[in-house]
């Protein structure tokens, strides 16, 4: 067990509009539409300056899926992240969840920073990329330009393809491996001053994940996922004991509720950043 504790901030980039809860969460009919929020995380201690995820760009192929899933609001990630004083050439690690668009598509913008991504997560986006046409379903969500940007990355040995769980992959920073939502997801747990954290990527998009659809603790698996209801739901499980059942020490990414559980320290356009 370490000592270090990082200093963490949720950092919110962009909403959808009208995201189908049923669309996300599997068996929430009665969920309505919400405009849901997309964030990436901030996390700093001992001369690292880590990024956990990097939301997305609004340019090129970046704007062409934003317009693709719905997402009208958004603001530039580099704007929010001088509001806390960090420019790109700042950032030392980008420790990437998943490799879906809007939690990889930001990757350029930081070419001095080193990528941890599961190597499950990587291949896996290969192999499908190449199946034929009628397989698109599984890629709809990945941007191959974000899988370029990786790529290219590795030829500059910033590349790291982690294989599988690893405590104190950085002092007071463990990854898990969480696949079913992708097929190499995985989740962050940080140690903060408010305890153990989890950043939860996507294995969960909201409370209904952990939580049951009555509060009833069965858990819920998402709406939208390569992988496997088993693997999601141990994912999940994996998660709740992580944070020992106590929903202030989980960090969801798309949270609806935008995070009532942490403290609001700036709002810039109607963006939040959230300390935790």
């Amino acid at each position: 067990m370490t000592n270090t504790l990082w200093d963490v901030h949720v950092i919110e980039y962009a909403r959808s509009k009208d995201q189908l809860v049923a669309g996300i969460i599997h068996g929430a009919h009665d969920g309505g539409v919400v405009d849901l929020p997309f964030s990436f995380v901030l996390a700093r201690s001992a001369g690292k300056v880590v990024l956990i995820d990097t939301g997305f760009l609004r340019e090129g192929s970046g704007a062409a899926f934003a317009e693709k899933f719905g997402i009208p609001h958004w603001i530039s990630p580099l704007t929010m992240l001088a509001e806390l004083g960090v420019e790109p050439d700042d950032v030392t690690d980008v420790v990437l969840s998943h490799a879906h668009f809007d939690h990889m598509g930001g990757l350029g913008a930081y070419p001095k920073a080193k990528i941890h991504l599961q190597k499950k997560e990587y291949l896996s986006w290969m192999e499908i990329l190449a199946l034929p046409p009628q397989f698109a379903v599984l890629s709809e969500i990945i941007n191959p330009d974000d899988i370029r940007t990786a790529y290219d990355a590795s030829l500059e040995h910033r590349l790291n393809l982690v294989d599988g769980d690893h405590d104190d992959y950085f002092p007071g920073l463990d990854l898990r491996l969480g696949e079913g939502h992708t097929l190499g997801q995985q989740f962050v747990i940080l140690e903060t001053e408010r305890g153990r954290v989890v950043v939860a990527g996507d294995c969960i998009y909201g409370k209904r994940n952990i939580c049951g659809h009555n509060n009833d603790g069965v858990y819920a698996p998402l709406a939208n996922a390569a992988g496997s209801t088993w693997d999601q739901l141990k994912a999940i499980d994996n998660i709740n004991k992580a944070i020992e059942g106590d929903l202030s020490r989980l960090i969801i990414l798309h949270d609806s509720d935008r995070w009532p559980h942490l403290d609001l320290v700036k709002e810039i356009e109607g963006f939040g950043i959230f300390e935790v």
